[in-house]
């Protein structure tokens, strides 16, 4: 549990480390590489690399934490993951039940569980969770529609990071937010400033709020260099809006 450089949340918990890739968002990932090192400088939590892998001793780790807090839960791995056991699951809802000071953001390319579990197993959602899931492309678009058919009025988000292609029209109803970023890595693909500006427009149409979180290692201009360098402004200014839920919201 810690505080983190992630420009959309607060602080990382991990009670599961380790994924297996799915989609195309997958083949560069971060949490791959950073897990493999912590391994390397010999971390106990990474014993087993990427290997996914449940952390029980972790569970208690946001009851630590006194002040109100946002939470991206598995920023290491994913939470709905076919070998994270619904038993399991229902171990991290329990501290999220407990603690309702803080927010909790709950992020997915596996929506379709996400809604079994929710639906079948659990048959509530507690009231200071985000839902999310990733679309970074348009091959995965059926996502949305997923996440949309959980019948809750928590906030329901959509990570297009890392943006790998243009997305088309997008139906943005039932969709409480949308976060868009390029990749980083020396293997990074290439974004594109129309896709981006594709998904701006739809989200000012729809009255979404439209978080960009940065270019990645690909510019607006279409140059490559280092992230940091090409930051997150579009066209001079940034564009970080929050849903209205989070302190008000920042439109």
């Amino acid at each position: 549990m810690t505080r983190t450089k992630i420009q959309w949340t607060e602080r990382t918990w991990n009670p599961v480390t380790g994924c297996s890739k799915l989609s195309a968002g997958c083949a560069h990932c971060y949490a791959e590489t950073m897990a493999k090192r912590l391994q390397c400088m010999g971390q106990k939590r990474y014993a087993n690399g990427f290997e996914l892998t449940l952390h029980p001793e972790a569970l208690n780790e946001p009851k630590k934490v006194k002040e109100p807090s946002m939470f991206f839960v598995c920023s290491m791995a994913d939470l709905f993951h076919k070998d994270v056991p619904f038993e399991f699951i229902d171990k991290v809802m329990e501290i999220i039940d407990d603690t309702p000071r803080h927010t909790y953001q709950l992020l997915t390319k596996r929506p379709e569980r996400m809604v079994a579990y929710f639906y079948y197993h659990r048959h509530g959602i507690p009231f200071n969770v985000w839902l999310g899931t990733t679309v970074e492309g348009p091959d995965y678009k059926i996502r949305i529609g997923q996440l949309r058919a959980l019948p809750t009025s928590n906030v329901k988000y959509l990570s297009c990071e890392p943006l790998l292609g243009d997305l088309g029209d997008l139906d943005l109803s039932g969709i409480d937010w949308v976060i868009v970023g390029g990749e980083s890595g020396s293997q990074a693909r290439k974004i594109e400033k129309e896709w981006v500006l594709n998904i701006q427009r739809q989200c000012a149409e729809q009255g979404v709020p439209f978080f960009f979180k940065q270019w990645g290692t690909w510019g607006e201009d279409g140059i490559k260099r280092d992230k940091k360098a090409n930051g997150c402004l579009i066209d001079g200014k940034v564009f970080q809006e929050w849903p209205k839920a989070w302190k008000g919201g920042e439109q």
